[in-house]
């Protein structure tokens, strides 16, 4: 069975993306959090409900709550154990959240065992340098040991961090100071090639030594010896670091081939780069470097479609550049040679100009006619690149458009946020889609959907739905929630998430439009590297329509006559932009 868990389920809901359980009775019941719920916050929000008459206390203190009885109000927390009590009539209700401490570990007079790094097996390219770190009591000597160098470790004191991307959704994504008390650390790097072993971390303090062996594995590459991948997923993830905390870049087609510079546990770093996980490559038998020359470029119209085909010698690693009117394809590890290029007039491309800025790297821009970028593709036929640019719909109104739905979340396994009631943002999506369906069909569009009841879908299932049915526009229907530090009473109304350049226009057009329409709240426009907006193939955004954990806009969200309204408007808004195409 196929689940969907987490916190970060998509764009702003962040919370009780998986089931949670509710506690209470039928009159007192709190939705959020879990008893015993750990956070690093540094507040919490209670979200429940309650019959309206009477008052809710919380620690003893009268809480605010919508008409209906709906309640989420914050409350500072302290590092351990917070209890709360919470009471309705003769209901009592306890519940504790413990807040744990980002700080580093508490050290003792030895070394955290589990603070030893690198934790993974890393290479690297002579020169470059290696970092060793660990957590101890302050005032200690410590001192690396690998290969032919000692190292020693240097206190840190306080340290500058940055919060989460989520952090950006409550307005709180500035620096923050912390104490690095207890953390040592130091760098250096190795001239020669070859296997450096594990790291030995020795302490020294009040004349007694203690040793401990690190767990990685540390090599230094040979930059004589060439060893080579190629990619065999479909479309490999590549990033800006070594894990998934690291930002998207412009995914791999399969066949994609590229040198080994370098590897961080199941990562690999490509020599333009960029980094993937080794289980998305094979390893390559000959040892040469991927490199190719690149000649004469032809267009050529397949239905929808303009296909700007590559010649290319190998399957070079790619990254592609959008802006309002242009699309600029990079081939990394490539050298041009490109004299002359086949283009007919084109109903996308105005012109096509090239450069060499780098050894070993060539752009190709694409100067689009106004209005014109609705998507792409990118694949390898052998070793030739082919980019597929998708002409934009004809006519005006709907009746030559096909609308994906993409219903937010679904199934027991994946509820979404939760309101104050426990209804699940799930139950709420889909009703909604279908009504917009409804509204969509009656003005002659074609309506494709991801779900038509509780699906149990991964994110990549109905990225795949798009890329399939290939729509001519594709909206992800949600409801929004916050991170345990947002004010869950105060934040409110509409938001829309893009990522590509061809989706920004309909975001903040299906933004505005609702946001006017239904003298709704504006939660804002942002850009967003979700999994249902990084589809290229057509417009993809993500609307988040409300906010489940709010209580008073949790009552608009579930008012049946509200849905219809919106599904209207939103109907409107789709066939207004498009009649203005």
């Amino acid at each position: 069975m196929k689940r969907f868990l987490g916190l970060a389920a998509v764009a702003g809901s962040v919370v009780l993306a998986y089931p949670q359980p509710s506690y209470g009775g039928e009159a007192l019941k709190v939705v959020y959090p879990a008893n015993d719920h750990k956070t690093t916050a540094e507040q919490i929000f209670l979200i429940g409900t309650a019959p309206s008459t009477g008052d809710v206390t919380v620690n003893g203190k009268v809480i605010d709550r919508s008409p209906t009885g709906n309640f989420a109000p914050s409350f500072p927390l302290d590092i351990g154990e917070n209890t709360f009590n919470l009471e309705y009539d003769d209901q009592t209700l306890t519940l504790k959240v413990i807040r744990t401490s980002v700080s580093p570990l508490s050290a003792t007079s030895e070394m955290a065992e589990d603070s030893l790094e690198p934790k993974t097996d890393i290479a690297k390219l002579p020169n470059e340098p290696v970092c060793f770190r660990t957590i101890a009591q302050p005032n200690a000597q410590i001192s690396v040991q690998i290969g032919p160098q000692t190292l020693p470790l240097q206190p840190q004191g306080t340290a500058v961090d940055l919060p989460p991307n989520s952090a950006a959704l409550t307005q709180q994504n500035q620096p923050q100071t912390s104490d690095n008390s207890g953390v040592y650390q130091g760098c250096t790097a190795f001239t020669q090639p070859g296997v450096l072993g594990k790291p030995v971390f020795q302490l020294t303090k009040g004349g007694q030594t203690l040793q401990r062996t690190g767990s990685s594995t540390i090599e230094i590459l040979s930059p004589q010896e060439f060893s080579g991948v190629e990619v065999t997923s479909d479309q490999g993830v590549a990033r800006t670091g070594p894990s998934t905390d690291y930002s998207r870049l412009t995914p791999l087609p399969k066949g994609t081939q590229a040198r080994v510079t370098g590897r961080d546990g199941e990562w690999l770093r490509l020599d333009y780069g960029a980094w993937i996980k080794a289980k998305e490559t094979r390893s390559l038998t000959q040892n040469s470097l991927p490199h190719s020359q690149i000649r004469s470029l032809r267009s050529r119209q397949v239905p929808g479609w303009t296909e700007v085909v590559f010649p290319l010698q190998t399957p070079v690693p790619i990254s592609v550049k959008q802006g309002d009117r242009s699309f600029t394809l990079t081939l990394h590890n490539t050298t041009a040679q490109t004299d002359v290029i086949a283009m007919n007039d084109d109903p996308v491309i105005r012109r096509l100009d090239w450069q060499q800025p780098a050894p070993g790297r060539v752009d190709y821009k694409f100067n689009l006619k106004p209005k014109k970028q609705w998507g792409y593709k990118l694949r390898y036929e052998g070793t030739s690149l082919i980019l597929s640019l998708r002409h934009p719909p004809q006519g005006k109104g709907l009746s030559n458009v096909k609308v994906l739905l993409d219903p937010g979340h679904g199934s027991k396994n994946d509820l979404g946020a939760r309101g104050p009631t426990g209804l699940p943002e799930k139950d709420v999506t889909i009703v909604v889609s279908k009504l917009l369906k409804q509204e969509l069909e009656k003005r002659g569009a074609t309506v494709v959907m991801t779900r038509e009841g509780d699906d149990d879908l991964y994110p990549q299932d109905r990225v795949d739905v798009i890329n399939q049915t290939e729509p001519t526009i594709a909206i992800s229907v949600h409801y929004n929630a916050l991170p345990d530090s947002g004010d869950a009473v105060n934040t409110a109304g509409i938001g829309a998430f893009w990522y590509h350049s061809q989706s920004h226009d309909l975001a903040v057009f299906l933004h505005h439009y609702l946001v006017d329409d239904l003298k709704r709240p504006d939660y804002g426009i942002f850009w967003n590297n979700l999994a249902l907006t990084r589809p290229t193939v057509a417009p993809a955004v993500l609307m988040e329509l409300g906010f489940m954990i709010n209580p008073t806009e949790f009552e608009w969200v579930t008012d049946p006559k509200a849905q219809k309204r919106l599904a209207a408007s939103m109907g409107d808004a789709i066939a207004t932009w498009f009649s203005q195409k």
